[in-house]
């Protein structure tokens, strides 16, 4: 690591575990400040301790459910207050709940969309004005599941799919604003985020088997490194991926 964000702040949304907490890590070895936001108040905490006392950063931690518009704001201008600006924003915050869309129930599918997509446009709207002031970057966690058809899960899909349609359309809005928009498209990861089934990626997948949460964090990273260009997309699937479509 080379200390290139040194001084600059960074927001992760879903930060307590997985791949937002991967991001977090390496944010700070790079010498960011990081605002941690979840809803999880005692594992962001713990995660602070550690990134200050490894990496001499400032942390912030801020509780947050991304489907509260007031949550989101509140978010914003904590940070804004603590930091004086906005550098960087990782939307990570994501799930998937059901499976089939005949058997998924309402709530099943508000909670998927109020978290996915109707966060995703909160946390976005909000940052826009403090990221374009320091002509930062913007960063979208797409999946594997928002560029090709899958035969489960569709409602978590789509979500996906918006997600990466959004983000590339944001990037068309505020791109000749000198803000940076990344897409992060991982297939599975090796991390808290469950399957169909109810089990953990970390549980169905062994080593090797899926990407890591540090690879993916990697990936960010590298695109909330570029100064003045922006890395439209990224992404990262295990070798064999795409074997079984030949």
């Amino acid at each position: 690591m080379t200390d290139s964000l040194d001084g600059q702040t960074a927001i992760v949304t879903g930060a307590s575990a997985g791949i937002g907490a991967a991001t977090c890590r390496q944010l700070a070895a790079e010498g960011a400040n990081v605002v941690l936001a979840a809803r999880s108040k005692d594992k962001l905490a713990e995660l602070a301790d550690d990134l200050e006392t490894t990496h001499g950063v400032d942390t912030l931690v801020v509780p947050t459910d991304v489907r509260k518009e007031y949550a989101v704001d509140a978010l914003l201008t904590e940070t804004v207050d603590t930091f004086g600006g906005i550098d960087i924003v990782v939307n990570n915050a994501g799930l998937a709940r059901g499976s089939d869309v005949e058997e998924l129930t309402n709530e099943q599918y508000d909670t998927m969309q109020e978290t996915n997509v109707d966060g995703v446009f909160y946390m976005t709207r909000a940052a826009i004005p403090h990221v374009r002031e320091r002509e930062g970057h913007l960063i979208f966690l797409g999946s594997f599941a928002g560029q090709y058809p899958r035969s489960f899960n569709p409602v978590y899909a789509a979500s996906k799919w918006w997600v990466r349609g959004f983000a590339k359309s944001v990037a068309a809005q505020v791109g000749d604003e000198g803000v940076g928009v990344t897409v992060v498209n991982p297939s599975e990861v090796r991390s808290e985020f469950e399957a169909t089934d109810g089990r953990t990626f970390a549980e169905v997948f062994d080593e090797d088997e899926a990407t890591e949460p540090e690879e993916v964090a990697e990936a960010i990273v590298f695109a909330a490194t570029r100064e003045g260009s922006s890395l439209s997309e990224i992404d990262i699937n295990r070798r064999d991926k795409f074997a079984d479509g030949f």
